[in-house]
């Protein structure tokens, strides 16, 4: 699979090529200094500089099964992972964001990060817990015990904070198939933004409160998988104004995780295609 890491300008709409590579790349974020992106690709992290574009590898000690959903802290000095290696399924690792080695946040697997609170303070993510392995949405704050936010009404998926942190942004099939749901932080509130025949994921605010981006796969797909033609979507917070902004090739590994610039002018995602 070649991989091809883009920018998307908002105010322009002009997207913009910043690295190919002939094998697996995924889910880009965008580092709070602005200067770099990371993404994922064959169970390791990568730093990708904007003004020298390649693939630098973060040292993350023994964790070496990453998943593609990780992010960096507001204040850039440490990485969130998501990571297979200790052989019980995913867990949520931090480390130094000049490398180091991961030290576990949850204890419970399977989980899988997926936003963070502007201050830092509150992680959201996703996880399966007792027997009936329903994925819900879950907070975590620093020397508190783990929230469960929704209660096996569907499969959930991409939470995202919004820049004030009261609120968080997911998608959820409880109605049938994928769509756009917003909730209090505290998980009340509970509601849909839209109703379409799109299968909508991965839902992240821009960081000015202005926008919102998400992945809308063709009706009818299961999950999210990867190689499909998909198409990225811009709407308001509330989920009007909709306008399909690219159509490719893609899926899994797109937007899994918040990738805005950080004065929210412009958003990086990947797309992808088979060898010739």
């Amino acid at each position: 699979m070649r991989s091809f890491l883009e920018i998307y300008e908002v105010a322009s709409g002009v997207a913009s090529l910043v690295l190919a590579h002939d094998k697996l790349i995924e889910a880009p974020n965008w580092s709070p200094c602005g200067t770099y992106l990371l993404v994922n690709g064959g169970g390791r992290l990568f730093k990708v500089p904007l003004e020298a574009p390649r693939l630098v590898p973060v040292q993350t000690g023994a964790a070496l099964r990453c998943n593609n959903d990780h992010g960096i802290s507001p204040d850039g000095t440490r990485f969130i992972i998501s990571c297979h290696h200790e052989g019980e399924g995913s867990r949520i690792y931090t480390l130094p964001s000049a490398g180091g080695d991961p030290v576990r946040v949850t204890d419970l697997a399977p989980s899988w990060w997926h936003g963070q609170s502007r201050d830092g303070g509150v992680m959201c993510y996703v996880a399966a817990r007792g027997d009936r392995r329903v994925v819900d949405v879950y907070t975590l704050a620093p020397g508190q015990p783990e929230q469960r936010l929704t209660k096996g009404e569907g499969h959930c998926d991409g939470p995202d904070f919004s820049p004030d942190g009261s609120q968080i942004y997911y998608n959820c099939d409880r109605d049938g198939h994928a769509q756009i749901w917003v909730m209090a932080a505290n998980g009340s509130g509970q509601r849909k933004l839209f109703a379409d025949d799109y299968v909508n994921w991965f839902p992240h605010p821009s960081p000015d409160g202005r926008r919102l981006v998400y992945l809308a796969y063709p009706p009818g797909t299961l999950g999210h998988p990867g190689d499909l033609p998909v198409a990225l979507v811009l709407c308001n917070p509330l989920g009007g104004d909709q306008r399909r902004i690219l159509e490719f090739n893609g899926g899994q590994g797109t937007i899994n995780v918040p990738s805005w610039s950080p004065d929210g002018t412009r958003f990086a995602y990947m797309r992808f295609a088979k060898p010739e």
